[in-house]
C-alpha cells in the first residue's frame, strides 16, 4: 500500500510488489488507477503501468477471483508471465502464486486465453513497447502506409545498427533503408 497526494488530498492505494519495486525510489510518479467500489466502501488499486492494469481488470472479472487475489498474482509474477502462462495453457505456473488452486487456475486459462491471444495480435500492442523513440518511429512507419511487421522489423534492423541512443528521425531514416 501507498499513500499518494493530489491537490493536497492523501488517498490510500493498494498496489502489487511489482509496482512497488519500480516505484521505490521514486520521490514523485504516476500510478494508473482502477477504483473499486463495494457496498461496503471503495478501494483503489495503483499500477505502474497500463499492461498492469489491463491485466488486473481482467483477472477480477473472472468468478472466483478477486482484487487480493489479482493482486497476489501481479505481486507474485509480472503481467507478460501472466500473459504467456494463459496463452499457453499452463495453469501450473498460476498455480504457483499463493491463494490459486488447480481449479481457479484452469478457469483463468479457460476464460482469459483468447482475450489475451486477442491482445497479443492488437495493432496498439508491439515487442518494441518499452522505448517511447521506437514506438514513435514505428507508428510513424505504419503511418506512412508500411505493413506493421515489416516496420518492426526494420526499427529492430536500424536500432541493431546504431550506437548510443538514436534520436527518432534517425531511426526512422535507418528503418527506411532496411525496407
Amino acid at each position: 500500500m501507498v499513500f499518494m497526494e493530489v491537490n493536497g488530498v492523501g488517498y490510500e492505494v493498494q498496489i502489487s510488489l511489482n509496482t512497488y519495486s519500480r516505484l521505490q525510489d521514486m520521490e514523485k510518479g504516476k500510478l494508473f488507477i482502477y477504483q473499486q467500489f463495494r457496498e461496503d466502501g471503495q478501494t483503489l488499486y495503483g499500477f505502474f503501468d497500463t499492461a498492469e492494469k489491463q491485466m488486473f481488470v481482467q483477472l477480477i472479472g473472472i468468478s472466483g477471483v478477486g482484487a487480493s487475489t489479482a493482486r497476489m498474482m501481479l505481486s507474485s509474477m509480472r503481467p507478460d508471465e501472466i500473459s504467456k502462462a494463459i496463452a499457453q495453457g499452463d495453469h501450473r505456473t498460476l498455480e504457483r502464486v499463493k491463494g490459486i488452486g488447480k481449479k481457479t487456475a484452469e478457469r483463468i486459462v479457460l476464460e482469459l486465453k483468447d482475450k489475451v491471444l486477442k491482445l497479443e495480435m492488437e495493432p496498439g500492442q508491439s515487442a518494441l513497447a518499452g522505448n517511447s523513440s521506437e514506438q514513435d518511429s514505428l507508428h510513424a512507419l505504419v503511418a506512412l502506409g508500411i505493413p506493421r511487421a515489416l516496420a518492426e522489423s526494420a526499427v529492430k534492423k536500424a536500432l541493431a545498427s546504431t550506437t548510443g541512443e538514436p534520436d527518432l528521425e534517425t531511426i526512422i531514416k535507418k528503418a527506411l533503408q532496411h525496407i
